[in-house]
């Protein structure tokens, strides 16, 4: 979907700061939220395009306006509902109860084995890559054109590139297809393609000379050309 979040090229939005030894988390709170991410989506609970697009449909400006830990925050609410594991009644009375009282105690859970299994899922990750019997459409040196494509829903495919002309760099492999996965539609995994394209052909005139830009793109993402 085309919303706030796709930022690629965009301007007005002024500088992006660095902040110098930046710290993992610059808040406690954060580290609760990083944890009920991993243990929720760790049991299987939504997908990670869901979680995506929980924050992509985010009001822009509460967006624009919000931490990236409370984008977080926002979706893993959004993907329970929505899953029917909490309701809004009951999210908004506990709420309202470590409000009135913020130093109440947390619930614990002690399940060494999920604990184990979800450790397990943060130091070695969840590949979306899969086996296909059928071969890839392009191969490095081709051609392409992005699909100059506006989806309602979840797309990994950045505005800036559609329309534009480029060369494909490298066949990954056949991964997981967010545009459906997001949406409960299966996995329908298909290749993803390092396309390279020359910074005049995607920014014009006000590009920097001799430059360009790789972009990781689905098969269903490009045309031949």
């Amino acid at each position: 979907m085309n919303g706030v979040h796709d930022l690629g090229g965009m301007h007005g939005l002024g500088r992006v700061d660095v902040e110098d030894y930046e710290p993992v988390f610059h808040n406690p709170w954060e580290k609760l939220v990083f944890g009920t991410m991993v243990a929720t989506m760790g049991q299987g609970l939504y997908n990670l395009d869901e979680f995506r697009h929980g924050i992509e449909v985010m009001e822009p400006a509460h967006y624009l306006t919000s931490s990236y830990y409370e984008h977080w925050l926002e979706t893993i609410e959004k993907n329970l509902i929505e899953k029917g594991v909490i309701d809004r009644g009951e999210l908004d009375a506990r709420t309202q109860e470590f409000l009135k009282n913020p130093e109440a105690p947390v619930p614990q859970r002690e399940d060494p084995e999920l604990a184990d299994r979800l450790l397990q899922l943060v130091h070695g990750g969840a590949s979306s890559r899969r086996e296909v019997s059928a071969k890839p459409r392009f191969e490095a040196g081709d051609r392409v054109r992005v699909r100059n494509v506006h989806p309602h829903g979840h797309t990994r495919l950045p505005q800036y590139v559609r329309d534009k002309q480029g060369v494909v760099e490298r066949v990954y492999g056949a991964f997981v297809l967010p545009d459906k996965h997001a949406h409960g539609e299966g996995e329908n995994p298909e290749y993803v393609y390092c396309v390279r394209f020359d910074a005049e052909e995607v920014w014009g005139d006000s590009a920097e000379p001799r430059e360009a830009v790789s972009v990781d793109l689905w098969e269903s993402y490009l045309e031949s050309l």
